[in-house]
């Protein structure tokens, strides 16, 4: 069965149309701004296929192909998208050179070296199927499992471009015309392809993108910007289950801001949330880039540190000091801040709720000291498993003691 090419090129210029207005209507409604360069590429180049096709006849071959430079702005506009998506600017030269390269040797080459403008042509469009993949495969903390659509599909439309250069070294010179009607055939039926293939990894990787930003939105206190109670007990799980691994003690601080009620009451409530950022800002600044911090609710925080309790002391008085003296004032008036810390430390793979529970107490005994100080807990915690088997051992001691045997103990 033999396939029309100018009934092929038809559909694929109708998809691309459609797909285009998709996109573009989905990147307005999401505001979404690579969506809408990538609509705009699309209907681009359904529009310089569709003028091509049509006009070629009325205006000959030179001023067709010149218009085909409008396919490779396109092309230039796919890679462009993929920046914006990822935070890149634009790059105008690069979406324009493709064309400029095109037009250059549309002038300079006659009409006999029509081969030679396929392979040009072909080229500049696997090129920048390339940057596109490069690009898309960007964030390279995802898995490449989950990423290969993003290379595979641009890579793909890039190498049925580029076969008419290797076709054209590997096969005879007699079959030239086979090969050219072939691999037009090919890119026409491809062409369909890779637009609806690009379709769907655009979506993939823009749901992929909002599922991540709600799954933060989630980890986020939304007032100060630091972790929320659920954010910040899964990133102390997974501290903790590393420095395990490496046998290393974590620590645990818990501030609570002293006579915050009183802020509130004297300054009002949009006064007490500035001194809640303050202190969360302060935080961050005094403690290093490895350590945890959040917020777990009101004006309570805490913070997890990968190093030994008297280090995890040292770090806390710093930022008590760092907030008694940051010099805050509303309408004039000076707020006195100042902040209570409770630090527990703890070993290699010892629970959070036990750290958060010995910090805890050291902060109760903190306030009752006079406030605006640190206590650290006199005795180090022990995991669940070390506090179930010393309970274990005391039970058997007890019974051993009164005469009882071990078998009775487990009984």
């Amino acid at each position: 069965m033999s396939l029309d090419i100018s009934t092929l090129f038809l559909v694929a210029t109708l998809i691309c149309a459609l797909l285009g207005v998709m996109l573009h209507y989905f990147g307005r409604q999401e505001k979404i701004p690579a969506l809408n360069w990538w609509g705009n590429a699309y209907l681009l180049g359904a529009l310089t296929v569709a003028l091509w096709t049509v006009l070629r006849p009325v205006f000959g071959e030179t001023v067709t192909l010149a218009m085909a430079g409008g396919g490779f702005i396109a092309c230039g506009m796919v890679w462009n998208a993929a920046r914006v998506f990822h935070g890149l600017k634009p790059s105008w030269p690069g979406l324009l050179l493709g064309a400029l390269i095109w037009f250059a040797a549309v002038a300079s080459l006659p009409a006999e070296q029509e081969a030679l403008r396929m392979t040009i042509g072909a080229a500049i469009v696997a090129v920048y199927a390339g940057l596109t993949a490069n690009q898309l495969s960007a964030e390279r903390r995802k898995s490449m499992q989950r990423r290969w659509p993003t290379i595979v599909v641009p890579l793909l439309h890039g190498t049925v471009l580029m076969l008419p250069i290797v076709l054209a070294d590997l096969w005879p010179s007699s079959h030239s015309g086979f090969v050219g009607n072939a691999w037009v055939t090919l890119f026409a039926v491809e062409l369909v392809l890779y637009a609806i293939g690009t379709v769907f990894v655009i979506f993939m990787l823009v749901t992929e993108r909002t599922v991540t930003m709600h799954k933060t939105a989630a980890s986020i206190d939304p007032l100060t910007g630091m972790l929320n109670r659920r954010g910040f007990s899964e990133a102390c799980a997974r501290m903790i289950d590393r420095e395990a691994n490496a046998g290393r003690p974590v620590s645990a601080m818990i501030f609570d801001i002293d006579h915050f009620k009183s802020i509130n009451d004297r300054f009002g409530h949009p006064a007490g949330d500035e001194v809640l950022k303050l202190f969360a800002a302060i935080v961050a600044s005094s403690l290093r880039i490895s350590d945890l911090s959040g917020r777990i609710g009101g004006e309570e925080f805490a913070a997890l540190l990968p190093c030994s309790i008297d280090e995890a002391v040292t770090a806390a008085d710093r930022v008590r000091e760092a907030f008694q003296n940051c010099g805050i004032e509303v309408d004039d008036a000076p707020v006195a801040t100042t902040v209570s810390i409770g630090v527990a430390g703890g070993p290699a793979g010892v629970e959070l709720d036990v750290l958060l529970a010995a910090a805890d107490t050291a902060l109760y005994q903190a306030k009752r000291g006079g406030r605006n100080r640190v206590v650290a807990t006199a005795e180090q915690p022990v995991s669940l498993e070390e506090s179930r088997r010393k309970a274990a051992q005391t039970r058997e001691h007890q019974v051993v003691a009164r005469g009882g045997s071990v078998g009775q103990a487990v009984a």
